[in-house]
């Protein structure tokens, strides 16, 4: 299996014990005389299923992730390089977006408002890492449908 197939399998398992403890909530308490439609000590079981599958495929995915690549590098490293690059982005486009945001004065005896910052070097270094991230982004996500799943 795939890497990439893993973590679409670890979403929908995810989603499903998400689904099972709703269930598991409604089921738990019905009216007095009423009987829930599906039997607490069958979701219960599903549940306990559920999350020992979601548990082994964390350990693989996780597992894979930190087995060296060829070029030395893991998954695991790229993905917190990437996690970074993207705070950095966000970080450095809210300030953009603030040093660019218009201040209205309501008369000229109010203290005026400069920007401290170069604006057009902020956006160069914004596109710069945009760009950065964006191929990180992609070398990640073809990592993942090119690299093996580790089984165990």
């Amino acid at each position: 299996m795939k890497l990439s197939e893993a973590l679409s399998l670890r979403s929908d398992l995810q989603k499903r014990i998400l689904s099972l403890r709703e269930q598991l909530r409604e089921s738990v308490r019905v009216q007095e005389g009423d009987v829930p439609a599906v039997s607490p000590v069958d979701l219960f079981g599903e549940l306990d299923v559920s999350l020992i599958e979601f548990e082994s495929l964390i350990y693989r995915i996780n597992a894979t992730n930190m087995r060296p690549l060829s070029d030395g590098v893991t998954l695991t490293s790229l993905i917190a390089k990437r996690d970074v690059l993207a705070l950095r982005v966000s970080s450095l486009r809210e300030v953009l977006k603030h040093s660019m945001e218009r201040v209205e004065r309501y008369s000229h005896q109010e203290i005026r408002q400069v920007c401290t910052i170069d604006v057009v070097s902020l956006r160069r270094e914004v596109d710069r890492y945009s760009r950065l991230l964006r191929e990180l982004d992609l070398r990640i996500q073809g990592l993942n449908w090119s690299v093996e799943l580790i089984e165990v």
